[in-house]
């Protein structure tokens, strides 16, 4: 059943819809369970797109199993997918910096705050993103550490590689994993793929585990299906790896790899001399969950994050 949740007027006679698809069972008791799959706040972030289809179509094909209520917010930011923007634009604004928004607010703050309200009282959201135009990352959920006691146990049955818990000092309030937190929806952020791209197998991976959380919870009637035990990582077993020159940046190590201190990460080249300026090495034992995608990189650049073995990255916990 589509709804819209929020419809505002734009020049030249058209509007802007955030829309909602509601899927639930024909016969409802009052006791459902709700779960909502918001994406698409960020334009250039599609992975999201792929996982709402994927689990539209199954829920449709096997309307029997669906025991609870799944509402799907497939493009939170419609402008910006259209546009191909990351932000909302006109606006030149990050939505994901203005929730919880306010009713009586300007078009992208009122926007936020229909969202929320429509979110609330649900019983879980997962809120999915890609990673940027600049960075590959592999299948994570990234939880505040205030909330890590209530949320990694809904994490591990995502099906991603791991799970990283972030310091309260980098969290931003004006997120909507943040507000939602903040007003008891329990709310996991998925961060997986690179921007303006959809990888399947990632999509895949993470559409098993939102079955088998919905399973967990009662929403899905399904035999539980075995998924990945995530690692589990904090701020501090994270090593980052930051470009020392401006150039050209050559991988030489895939997505995902097991590293040795000093490995060999990559080059840092230039073009226009054919020499490399900056070998990129490890600074740590580890595993390599994030890579430079965007080749052109300049001094300071994000080149790639490291789970730190040697601070027990590897370990579950």
């Amino acid at each position: 059943m589509l709804e819209t949740v929020i419809s505002i007027g734009l020049p030249v006679l058209e509007n802007m819809r955030i829309t909602k698809n509601r899927l639930q069972p024909k016969n409802l008791n009052g006791n459902e369970k709700r779960i909502c799959i918001v994406t698409g706040i960020h334009g250039d972030e599609l992975e999201g797109q792929y996982v709402c289809y994927k689990i539209v179509k199954t829920i449709n094909e096997n309307f029997e199993r669906l025991k609870g209520i799944v509402d799907i917010y497939p493009a939170l930011n419609p402008l910006g997918i259209d546009s191909i923007s990351r932000g909302i634009p006109m606006f030149d604004l990050d939505m994901n910096r203005i929730f919880p928004g306010s009713s009586d607010g300007a078009f992208a703050e009122q926007s936020a705050n229909a969202v929320i309200n429509d979110i609330m009282g649900a019983d879980m959201c997962i809120d999915i993103h890609s990673s940027n135009i600049f960075l590959t990352e592999i299948p994570q959920v990234r939880i505040n550490e205030n909330c890590a006691d209530i949320l990694v146990p809904y994490a591990k049955f995502l099906n991603v590689d791991f799970v990283w818990v972030h310091s309260n000092a980098t969290v931003l309030e004006s997120t909507i994993a943040y507000s939602l937190n903040s007003r008891g929806v329990p709310t996991l952020v998925v961060e997986m793929g690179v921007g303006m791209r959809i990888t399947k197998t990632y999509c895949d991976q993470l559409v098993k585990g939102i079955f088998r959380l919905m399973v967990e919870m009662g929403i899905w009637n399904d035999v539980p299906q075995e998924v990945k035990e995530p690692i589990l990582s904090k701020d501090g077993k994270v090593s980052f790896i930051n470009a020392e020159a401006s150039g050209i940046f050559v991988p030489k190590i895939s997505h995902w790899s097991d590293v040795k201190c000093g490995d060999h990460v990559g080059d840092i080249v230039s073009p226009l001399l054919g020499e490399v300026l900056h070998k990129v090495v490890s600074p740590c034992d580890g595993k390599l969950f994030t890579i430079r995608e965007y080749p052109v990189v300049y001094e300071g650049s994000l080149i790639a994050r490291i789970l730190n073995d040697a601070q027990g990255g590897n370990s579950n916990e």
